[in-house]
């Protein structure tokens, strides 16, 4: 293991992992946090996993009194970035500032190596996961991909859609100082109760999101379902006409603006 600085919580130890012993652990980890059942698909399947340690990929473990409880994973790209494919926190680690910690590694690392960028994909019905990489981060969603992995079986996207936004975070990248505010002019084109809406060519648009879609699919699957439709068809069809995602609200919403720089 060698160990890398980058801003941690009290106790936990960020560490780039290339000992089998290490990545074997990571496995298991991401498997437990992933809910993998025999059968499912592997988050990330430990020959790939040891390989990327040992080509000079990323792979990175947080440490807490001595025992894994994040890891991310990734490899380099196109254009001097990295590529994160995999991140996850243990449960009981979870809402202790791993996850953020494990960025800001992935961040040193990368910087380490003269990268310019870290690229991720997320699920944009999860929102938890589009207010840390957007308001939290301050990274930017570029581009909606419809069911970007095809169908998936490894526990957490079983029967759903693999629609996802890709995501990049420049590598001096600043978080917003606070999150932003809904203007008063957006237009909603899907509102809270998962209904499409027209745009009518708005300059500025908000999209919203489920509370939780991860208890949705799992106590009404039906109401899921329509929901990654229904986002698929507004925000991805704005983004497809040339609109731009500004920001993520607290409360839950996608902002969009028409063109121009982000």
């Amino acid at each position: 293991m060698v160990e890398l600085l980058a801003p941690a919580p009290a106790g936990v130890r960020l560490l780039s992992l290339h000992a089998i012993s290490d990545l074997q652990r990571a496995d298991r980890l991401l498997r437990r946090t992933w809910g993998t059942q025999p059968g499912d698909d592997t988050p990330l399947a430990l020959d790939i996993m040891c390989a990327l340690a040992h080509t000079g990929g990323y792979v990175g473990g947080a440490f807490l009194d001595g025992e894994l409880v994040g890891v991310a994973a990734g490899f380099l790209a196109a254009g001097g970035t990295l590529h994160s494919h995999i991140a996850g926190v243990a449960p009981e680690a979870q809402g202790r500032g791993v996850g953020l910690a494990l960025k800001r590694h992935q961040r040193t690392w990368a910087a380490e190596r003269g990268l310019t960028a870290i690229t991720w994909t997320f699920d944009p019905l999860v929102r938890r996961n589009a207010y840390f990489n957007l308001t939290r981060l301050g990274a930017t969603a570029v581009e909606y991909l419809p069911d970007f992995y095809g169908p998936l079986s490894d526990g957490i996207n079983d029967g759903d859609v693999s629609d996802r936004l890709f995501a990049t975070w420049p590598v001096t990248a600043s978080a917003p100082e606070t999150p932003p505010d809904i203007p008063p002019d957006a237009v909603p084109i899907l509102d809270e109760a998962g209904a499409v809406r027209a745009s009518g060519g708005a300059p500025s648009l908000r999209c919203a999101t489920p509370p939780d879609v991860e208890r949705l699919r799992a106590d009404d699957p039906g109401a899921a379902r329509r929901w990654r439709v229904a986002i698929g068809d507004a925000l991805g069809g704005a983004l497809a006409d040339g609109y731009r995602i500004t920001g993520f609200t607290r409360s839950g919403w996608y902002l969009l603006a028409r063109g121009g720089a982000a």
